[in-house]
């Protein structure tokens, strides 16, 4: 039973980290029906920034979330003003996103490859290697819980940054038009929405939150230029298991695919990890393309 308590509470951990990376995704497909697939070559690229942060400055990757996220806000706002804007008008704006975001994500890849190399790289704050102990009345005598207190701060802080962008959704004057032009985006311009400026203001929000993702990868994983190949599969599977577009989808997919990726580890190994994400994609397409949440497309 301790065991799987434990499994469980690791699995949570990385769900909440998980969800963080996901939720990019998802507002920006919310938004502006941009399939981001270089949403996972800005989490490298920001997980960079973090690791030299701490390298060189000393700077916890925890606390480069401060600096790493208005970067990479600017660096959207940028993209999608020189990029998307050109491509707003097209009948086949869905499909060019793909192919853009892919050409993006190539881009970044090699340039990341030229100027650091393949090598695997990964922060070592002090915190990473050690646990929290827990031990107490509800569990069998001489058992013990071990709470990784990397993936506990890691989570926490993706929790609170995800309450943040609820709360900016949900009360801000911005967050009303980023919500009215993800219900009906020709409904919101007709009432006055601004909607480039708000896809703008979404797409770099986008970014933020890879930025942010990016900052915490730099610890929990070891992360090299290519590594983001592996990581669309798994971001797909979160939002769409969750529902393209929804912000609570991608938080649930999130959680539940970290815990069920954790008991697959622990009953199977570590190989079989990401064979999960893998599997609920393809399920889920095949059961209910529209995820858990998510509006089923009219006929």
């Amino acid at each position: 039973m301790t065991n799987v308590i434990q499994v469980a509470i690791l699995g949570l951990l990385l769900g909440g980290v998980y969800a963080l990376m996901a939720a990019g995704l998802t507002l920006a497909f919310g938004v502006m029906r941009i399939v981001n697939l270089a949403h996972a070559a800005f989490i490298i690229a920001s997980a960079y920034i973090s690791f030299f942060a701490f390298e060189k400055l000393g700077i916890d990757p925890l606390l480069s979330v401060v600096f790493v996220m208005p970067i990479m806000f600017l660096f959207g706002v940028a993209v999608y003003q020189v990029l998307f804007r050109r491509i707003e008008g097209s009948k086949r704006f869905g499909e060019m996103t793909v192919l853009l975001t892919f050409g993006i994500a190539i881009m970044v890849e090699g340039l990341l490859g030229f100027a650091f190399t393949g090598i695997y790289r990964k922060a070592a704050p002090g915190y990473a290697n050690e646990s929290f102990i827990v031990d107490g009345l509800f569990l069998p005598q001489g058992d013990i819980l071990f709470i990784p207190k990397g993936q506990f701060y890691a989570s926490l802080l993706s929790i609170v940054l995800l309450v943040a962008l609820w709360a900016f959704l949900r009360y801000s004057q911005t967050g009303y038009a980023i919500r009215a032009t993800t219900q009906n985006r020709a409904a919101a311009e007709i009432v006055g929405v601004n909607v480039r400026r708000v896809s703008a203001i979404s797409f770099g929000l986008s970014t933020a939150l890879a930025g942010a993702s990016g900052a915490l990868m730099s610890y929990l994983f070891p992360f090299f230029p290519f590594r983001h190949w592996q990581w669309v599969a798994v971001l797909l599977a979160l939002v769409v298991l969750g529902g393209m577009g929804s912000m609570k989808g991608a938080v649930i997919g999130a959680l539940v695919l970290g815990v069920a990726s954790s008991f697959v580890v622990d009953q199977i190994g570590p190989t079989w990890g990401p064979m999960t994400f893998y599997l609920a994609l393809f399920l889920i397409l095949l059961i209910r393309p529209q995820g858990l949440f998510g509006k089923e497309a009219p006929a």
